[in-house]
């Protein structure tokens, strides 16, 4: 059973992620400003619920160094305080858990509120996301042990059973948040079928969230706020606006669009400070 009220969803904005750069999309922010300036666009179209941010070195790679995490969460929360963050520890491209976890040491006012935990290796169309079950256990107790969330990434039935496993070992505890990534041609589909199978196996107490990859993107909002979920959107899913790729798409276009679905069935988005509180998030 969902934690949210049934006329409410999540809009978790994913502004950046790991692949796309300046070459491939002039829209993507890679730097703490332009995550800002993204921000400032995306409130002006409806406002989102919480950020899962990657942070860029000066050369648009994606880095887990903790000092250029640090330049990201500060500049975010200067200008939106009540602004969860969620910073990636994903194994796309170092899946050892002491370049993951690094992003977990930052202390004090910027410490991450969340942090993402894929629940089982996966393949992407041109690269592998590893995650060995040690390094998942690992990274989940380093959560627990600094008071951040885990923001538990589902692409398959699979990852759920793992889930329950978790949960069973006392190594997860509630509030849950899951996001159910769908569309990767190695996974679950933006299909009811799909979906119904994971969410079969969503434990009580639980928020959970749908994000589709590339042209799985709006099927997957249309989806998941038919059934009562939130959306994951963003750059870091689909640099498009279209499916037949002929626009670009901007971050503010896209939470613009989750805002007009949402609003003609009459659904109204979770506001920071009360995701912060069902999540327990301090």
């Amino acid at each position: 059973m969902s934690l949210l009220k049934n006329n409410s969803y999540v809009l978790n904005l994913a502004p950046n992620g790991v692949i796309p750069t300046k070459s491939m999309t002039p829209h993507v922010p890679t730097t703490p400003l332009e995550v800002v300036s993204d921000i400032k666009l995306c409130m002006k179209e409806g406002g989102v619920t919480y950020i899962h941010l990657h942070a860029r070195d000066s050369g648009e790679v994606n880095s887990n160094n903790p000092d250029i995490y640090r330049k990201f969460i500060e500049a975010v929360k200067n200008s939106f305080p009540d602004l969860p963050i969620c910073v990636s520890c994903s194994g796309r491209l170092d899946p050892s858990f002491e370049a993951r976890s690094k992003v977990l040491n930052i202390t004090g006012d910027l410490k991450p509120d969340m942090a993402s935990l894929t629940l089982s290796s996966l393949n992407f169309s041109k690269k592998a996301s590893i995650n060995e079950p040690s390094v998942i256990i690992k990274l989940a107790e380093n959560m627990a042990d600094r008071g951040i969330k885990p923001e538990l990434e589902i692409f398959d039935i699979g990852m759920m059973n793992f889930a329950q496993y978790l949960i069973k070992k006392g190594i997860l505890k509630p509030p849950y948040y899951f996001n159910i990534i769908l569309g990767n041609v190695f996974s679950a589909q933006t299909k009811a079928a799909h979906l119904a199978a994971i969410l079969q196996e969503m434990p009580s107490e639980s928020i959970w969230s749908i994000g589709g990859i590339g042209s799985s993107q709006s099927s997957a909002s249309l989806l998941a706020l038919s059934q009562g979920g939130g959306v994951r959107t963003g750059i870091e899913d689909n640099i498009w606006y279209d499916n037949d790729r002929t626009s670009l798409t901007t971050n503010a276009q896209l939470v613009s669009r989750v805002h007009q679905i949402a609003r003609l069935t009459g659904l109204n988005m979770i506001e920071p400070k009360e995701f912060s509180s069902l999540l327990h998030i301090n």
